[in-house]
């Protein structure tokens, strides 16, 4: 068999490089796809997560002040240093 001519040559390689790009485009648009999908979820999970931290504040401002410590064991068997 004769070797291929340099145009049969060039031809062989544009069409291997056809078949690169299109799967290239393929390997893309699947990516591109993924990405999607992910943004969607990061955005609805900070929706939650912004949700949740409202609804946080909310049973915060709801609980009772807090009552003022109680003494310490140490405290009550120490003398009055007052007068």
């Amino acid at each position: 068999m004769p070797a291929p001519s340099p145009i049969d040559q060039i031809a062989e390689r544009v069409e291997r490089l056809l078949v690169r790009y299109d799967e290239t485009q393929r390997t893309n648009a699947l990516l591109q796809a993924q990405v999607d999908e992910l943004t969607r979820e990061r955005d609805m999970l900070k929706s939650r997560l912004n949700a949740a931290r409202t609804r946080i504040d909310a049973m915060l401002e709801r609980l009772p002040a807090a009552p003022a410590p109680a003494p310490s064991p140490d405290s009550l068997d120490a003398p009055n240093a007052t007068p």
